[in-house]
């Protein structure tokens, strides 16, 4: 696929295509999937992909803006917000920490990161689809708290940035340099409880 600028259109196969494209990123990585394996996945000629993505970046892009969209929505159907802060906190850590932990989550991350000096507008639209939805879940999620008297947050921005930092410490380090590729549920749950721990210590009432 050629480089470019060019946005996707919308169509009757759009997310056909979607589909296909994430089953083959997901197995041969951003490099190893070839417009061929795309196609045929997602069951459309080369020439129906095309029209819809000339440009194999944006087609990667669309696809991890899919998925982060996808993992927000399930964290708001499976996390009970009146829940106690803790609980919550918890929850969204767990939610955080899975997806920036998979195979999926690792992938957009590197490709964004890796291809940003040459097109930085994916890198934008990565942050803007993923860790900005966060922050905005997480001060939304704070704003509810301090009106309840639960929390006591002045700067709910840094706030909420914070709470993210907290929640990959360690284990995203290590991901990042290729020192671990997996980390075990206790390892994960290790450092949301501190995470946790600390955040309520400054901002818990």
């Amino acid at each position: 696929m050629p480089d470019g600028t060019n946005k996707p259109k919308k169509g009757r196969k759009f997310d056909q295509v979607l589909e296909g494209a994430r089953q083959v990123f997901m197995s041969d990585g951003f490099e190893g999937a070839s417009v061929d394996d795309i196609a045929k996945a997602a069951g459309v000629s080369k020439a129906t992909l095309y029209s819809y993505f000339p440009d194999k970046r944006y087609l990667f892009m669309q696809v991890a803006k899919t998925e982060c969209a996808r993992q927000a929505d399930h964290a708001i159907e499976t996390i009970d917000m009146d829940a106690p802060v803790r609980k919550v906190l918890n929850d969204i850590a767990v939610e955080m920490l899975d997806f920036i932990t998979s195979q999926f989550g690792k992938r957009i991350f590197r490709i964004c990161v890796g291809e940003s000096d040459r097109f930085p507008e994916l890198g934008r639209e990565f942050y803007e689809s993923g860790p900005m939805m966060i922050r905005n879940r997480l001060v939304e999620f704070f704003q509810q708290a301090v009106g309840k008297g639960e929390l006591a947050i002045g700067d709910f921005e840094l706030a909420a940035d914070q709470f993210h930092e907290l929640c990959k410490a360690d284990l995203f380090p290590r991901m990042v340099f290729n020192m671990a590729d997996e980390f075990t549920t206790a390892e994960k749950q290790r450092i949301i409880d501190g995470a946790v721990e600390m955040f309520m210590a400054r901002y818990g009432v």
